[in-house]
């Protein structure tokens, strides 16, 4: 700290609680500012406060989903397994393994239109699907 800010530190600590008062008035007319306890926030909870909304905004502005295909009923396996090879471009053998092993992620980062037209088209043949 340099010698200045030493010698002005000196002299507020021997400030009556009436002097300090109306240096405080004094500083808010002349910066025009408010040193009301509301008003200040420290470099911590400033950064805190931009982390919080920074995040917030992240989840608000989710563009990518995950289709999990989840359960498939034994008596509609064909229909999902067709439904499946055409939604992903899969092979009969690896898409029959995708559906015989779920709950499996189908498609990953996908659009949000994309992935209701996908859930859509799975349940209209019978399966479960879940959009993450």
């Amino acid at each position: 700290m340099d010698n200045k800010v030493s010698t002005i530190l000196e002299e507020l600590k021997e400030l009556t609680l009436i002097e300090a008062s109306e240096l405080v008035k004094a500083i808010e007319k002349t910066f025009n500012v408010n040193a009301s306890s509301s008003q200040f926030i420290s470099a911590d909870n400033l950064s805190s406060i931009q982390e919080k909304k920074s995040s917030q905004q992240s989840v608000a502005e989710k563009t990518e989903f995950d289709v999990i295909l989840e359960v498939v009923p034994t008596d509609k396996k064909i229909s999902v397994l067709k439904t499946v090879r055409t939604i992903t471009g899969l092979g009969l053998k690896e898409a029959k393994d995708l559906v015989d092993s779920v709950p499996q992620p189908l498609k990953k980062a996908v659009s949000k239109e994309n992935a209701e037209q996908i859930k859509k088209d799975l349940e209209s043949v019978g399966a479960q699907v879940k959009i993450d």
